[in-house]
This record gives structure tokens, C-alpha cells and sequence, in this order.
């Protein structure tokens, strides 16, 4: 009891900013921990691994140092050719969707009446609920050198880089269509009609007034555009024939070869570009707008 007593006064003594972060640091502790074991814990051992090696003859995985893979990695022309291909494909992919979404994400922020804008944004976040394979090889079928494109038009691109980059664009443009359209609709409309009221026209308020406040918007929106398409390996997989990115090479090197040390030293390659990204957008405020 005196016990009791002595824990509950000792409790009631904590000042109250004190027993809010005490509270507040054993809510963090799950997820942190979490995080700690699930996420930093799988990219150290795959750190490790990629300086493992191979049995030649089993196959099995052999704990010994070595830096052959990354050397590889780094040397092999093969490679190279690929990870400059998977950069400029998640370039190309990210250009391509902030240029379609600017001007929808625009429309719908501040043109579109409430109920139109409703019903493009259920019409621009649809397709998130439909399956990744059914639109991949959904437009397997429109790409097809015998495909409805074919029909339509007389031309169709077939498969190759070209249906590869199309495909991610429509994979990841929702992604960034809506930091896009949040960052149009936190723009003040008194701004816009400042703007016009000093005698600026169209053009240069979006350059001068516009383009900063929703430049973190799109930032935010091609760290999901560029970091999805450098880690794809099912879309290319599909539609991109001949073509060899990082991921496949990765995924062929983990599955058909059962080389996973080299698989992990592969797997940095991707893991570097998106770190190199973060720092390069940082800047931005675009990891506030995520």
C-alpha cells in the first residue's frame, strides 16, 4: 500500500510536459522498432551479403569476404549499359507524368466545379484499385503490333523502351497527379488575382506565383514516379521485349542464376540513385508534402 502510494505520488510530481514525451516515446517504440528490424535490418544484411560469394558447383551461398561482386558490378559493361537505361527510363517517366499532371491537376484545384472535381479525382485514383498485372498486360494488348492502337491509328510502338515507359507513365501518374493537385489547392485564389490585378499575364503568374508554391508538391510526386520505375521489374517484364533494366537483371540474377550475392550488389545500385535523389529534392519541402 505505502508502496502504491509512494509510485502513485512519485508520478504525480512529473511535470506534465514530461509525462506527455514519456507517453509519447513509449508509443513510438513499436513502430521504431519495427522499423529497426523489418526495414534497416533487411538493407544490412543485404549490405553484407553483396560481399559474399557462391559455390560454383552447388550454387549454395559461401559467408566469405570478398569484394568480386561489387568490382563487378562497377566494371561489366553490361551492367553499366543497364543502370544508365533504368535512370533514364525513371527520368523519362517522371518528366512525362509532371507534364500530364500539371495542367489535370490544375483543372481540378481551380477550374472544376466541386462536383467535377470529385469525379476526377475518383476517376484519376480508380485505377490504384485495380490489380498491377491486369494493366500491365492490359496494355500488352493496346501496344500490340496487332492491337487495337495497330487498328486505330496504323501504328503501334510494339513492345520494346518505348511501350516500357508509356506503361510506367500510366502506372505512377496518379502518384503524382494528387501531390500535385494538393499543392494547386493550397494556393491561395487571392494570390492568382493579385497577380492579374498588377498586370501580370497567365503565363508569368504560373512561372513567378505559381511554380515555387507547387514545386514541393512535384517533388514529392517524382519521388514516387522516379523510385517506382527504378525498382520495376514486372512492367518490363511484359511490354518491354528485348529490353533489360535493373530490376529484371536483378530479379533473374536472384531467381534463374541463384546468385544472390550479385543480386545484392545489383539491388545498391537502385538503392544508391534513390538516396542521391532524396538529398537532391530534399531541399524542396518535398518530403513535407508526402
Amino acid at each position: 500500500m505505502a508502496a502504491d502510494q509512494g509510485l502513485t505520488s512519485s508520478r504525480a510530481t512529473l511535470p506534465p510536459s514530461l509525462a506527455r514525451r514519456i507517453g509519447l516515446g513509449l508509443l513510438l517504440v513499436p513502430p521504431l522498432a519495427w522499423l529497426t528490424v523489418a526495414y534497416l535490418g533487411s538493407l544490412g544484411v543485404l549490405l553484407v551479403s553483396s560481399f559474399w560469394t557462391t559455390n560454383a558447383f552447388t550454387g549454395a551461398v559461401v559467408h566469405t569476404f570478398t569484394t568480386d561482386n561489387v568490382i563487378r558490378v562497377l566494371t561489366d559493361a553490361v551492367f553499366r549499359t543497364a543502370t544508365l537505361r533504368t535512370v533514364s527510363v525513371a527520368l523519362a517517366v517522371t518528366a512525362l507524368c509532371a507534364v500530364l499532371a500539371v495542367p489535370l491537376a490544375f483543372f481540378m484545384a481551380k477550374v472544376a466545379s466541386p462536383r467535377l472535381r470529385l469525379a476526377l479525382v475518383v476517376a484519376v485514383t480508380t485505377p490504384l484499385w485495380a490489380s498491377y498485372l491486369v494493366k500491365a498486360y492490359a496494355w500488352r494488348i493496346a501496344l500490340s503490333p496487332e492491337g487495337p492502337m495497330a487498328w486505330a491509328t496504323g501504328y503501334s510502338p510494339g513492345y520494346g523502351l518505348t511501350a516500357t515507359i508509356v506503361t510506367l507513365t500510366y502506372l505512377w501518374l496518379p502518384y503524382m497527379v494528387l501531390p500535385v493537385f494538393a499543392a494547386f489547392w493550397r494556393v491561395p485564389d487571392s494570390l492568382l488575382d493579385a497577380s492579374a490585378d498588377l498586370g501580370a499575364s497567365d503565363l508569368s503568374t504560373l512561372r513567378m506565383v505559381v511554380a515555387p508554391l507547387i514545386l514541393p508538391g512535384l517533388a514529392a510526386g517524382s519521388l514516387f514516379t522516379f523510385s517506382l520505375s527504378l525498382g520495376d521489374y514486372i512492367a518490363v517484364t511484359i511490354v518491354g521485349g528485348k529490353t533489360q533494366m535493373l530490376g529484371n537483371i536483378i530479379y533473374g540474377q536472384l531467381v534463374t542464376a541463384n546468385n544472390q550475392p550479385l543480386a545484392a550488389a545489383l539491388s545498391l545500385i537502385p538503392l544508391v540513385a534513390i538516396v542521391i535523389y532524396l538529398l537532391a529534392v530534399r531541399r524542396t519541402g518535398a518530403l513535407e508534402n508526402i
